[in-house]
């Protein structure tokens, strides 16, 4: 099968969350099975230093607000995966972030620059693509930067490709002004409740959940919570009436990348026979982040987007508590400034206690869930979540909201869990402080026998959290589908 998989982000070329994780490592495990995926992304400064073996491919004419535009081909690192980029330097070439300006505020002509990712997609995977001798049989585009890609290819009259929508959080939806139908070059007929307006305004998520051929979230929990009222963002009635089109497969990740047993981030590897060892790089944490040196205290670790989304700030309300029965906590991460600014005044107060390091630092990330003990995610909301995973894959048993692929990867500690050889980690359903303060001291109290915690944590590590079996439930998508 020929696979081009559209996105706005990919590790390692560039990265502000879960999203690039997956579009670095779902690919190489299509390529790793035989398949022919390329995939597609913008040309930012930091794709186009990192790609290997770049080389022109060929030049798009006249595109709506844009004109023309330079494809690039070359390879990701390390992987070898073909890559597709836009060499646009008018919409990619930026201080900032892919999506926000250096002062943290969008940039105001996103719907162009991801507009025009989505219709050069469409254009590639048309009967009249210029690249004839490369022609995908399925497109598959990620989140609302690329929603709008199975519109333009509705639209087009000529699609050679089915497309997938790739659903990895229904709470960015990419809505914007009904100005940017007609500078898209999008027909008026589909601006409508059948088509991709939303409430007055161009939506660019909700094309892709129109128009597509199938959607696919991160999860099987979160394939069914999108159809409610609770988890649906206003577009439930929707992907209600496609519910048999929608797929939920468990993400898995980059076992290479995210491996104790090789990971050159860390000062000491280990693996589940030898997690003696985890205890020198909990010291080494401790040291780089000047907090006091004790592998007995309990280390509780956060990497994390700080909002309210990650249940941060329940985890702040109860943190005093446990500070004050000796725990510690290291925090990774950036969003809400009340957020960041509640853990610096927690961190000032008590500094030989707490460590708060405020923006990614993927070095760091590594250290810290290796370091801890514990790994702390209480999300209201979790479409998939990916460092529960890494948690489980380190030994650091994660304690986590009952929800998304959270509830679908992390088994509660129970004995009959202990019994069965399934307890890896902590799980609570109410999203409140008195639940996560109680869920917490469950997993200290496990953590104070020796014999127990170290069963928790191998029970994690020999979960398979590979891309295997997950990339062939796309690719049998996929096959569906043609």
């Amino acid at each position: 099968m020929r696979i081009l998989y559209v996105t706005s982000e990919a590790f390692p070329l560039i990265k502000t969350g879960g999203l690039a994780d997956v579009s670095g490592s779902l690919p190489a495990a299509f390529r790793h099975l035989g398949e022919d995926v390329r995939l597609l992304i913008p040309g930012y400064p930091q794709v186009l230093s990192k790609l290997r073996n770049t080389r022109p491919l060929l030049d798009l004419k006249w595109l709506p607000m844009v004109g023309n535009v330079r494809l690039v081909l070359g390879e990701m690192p390390e992987t070898g995966v073909p890559v597709i980029a836009v060499d646009l330097p008018q919409l990619y070439v930026r201080d900032g972030g892919p999506y926000l300006d250096p002062q943290g505020h969008e940039w105001a002509d996103n719907p162009l620059r991801f507009g025009t990712l989505s219709r050069i997609a469409a254009i590639l995977a048309s009967k009249a693509s210029p690249l004839s001798d490369w022609i995908p049989d399925v497109v598959h585009c990620n989140d609302w930067q690329c929603g709008l890609t199975p519109a333009y290819m509705h639209y087009s009259g000529s699609p050679c490709a089915k497309s997938v929508l790739g659903v990895h959080n229904l709470a960015f939806q990419g809505n914007f002004p009904a100005e940017w139908v007609d500078r898209l070059g999008l027909p008026h007929e589909g601006f409508s409740i059948n088509g991709f307006e939303y409430y007055g305004q161009l939506s660019f998520l909700k094309a892709g959940v129109f128009y597509s051929d199938s959607i696919a979230t991160v999860s099987p929990t979160y394939a069914h919570e999108i159809q409610t009222a609770e988890y649906g963002f206003g577009l439930q009635g929707l992907l209600a009436t496609r519910s048999k089109d929608i797929h939920g497969i468990l993400n898995g990740i980059d076992t290479d990348e995210w491996d104790p047993a090789q990971d050159a981030h860390l000062p000491q590897t280990y693996d589940s026979r030898s997690l003696n060892k985890k205890e020198a790089v909990k010291l080494a944490l401790q040291q780089r982040l000047s907090l006091n040196q004790d592998a007995d205290v309990p280390l509780l670790g956060v990497v994390s987007r700080l909002t309210s989304q990650k249940g941060l700030d329940l985890f702040l309300k109860c943190a005093v508590p446990l500070l004050d029965q000796g725990c510690q906590i290291a925090v990774l991460g950036g969003g809400d400034p009340a957020l960041e600014q509640g853990f610096l005044q927690l961190a000032h107060a008590h500094p030989q206690q707490v460590s708060v390091t405020i923006g990614y630092n993927e070095p760091l990330s590594h250290l810290i869930m290796a370091g801890t003990d514990i790994f702390i995610m209480p999300s209201r909301f979790e479409p998939c979540g990916l460092n529960q995973m890494y948690g489980l894959r380190y030994g650091t048993p994660p304690v986590v909201r009952r929800t998304g692929g959270l509830a679908d990867s992390v088994h509660n500690t129970t004995a009959t869990s202990l019994a069965n050889n399934s307890a890896n980690g902590f799980v609570f359903d109410l999203p409140n402080t008195k639940e996560l303060l109680t869920t917490i001291q469950r997993a200290l109290s496990s953590y104070g026998n020796k014999v127990e915690w170290r069963q928790i944590q191998q029970n994690g590590m020999a979960v398979d959290l590979s891309w295997d079996h997950s990339a062939q439930e796309y690719l049998n998508i996929y096959r569906s589908l043609m």
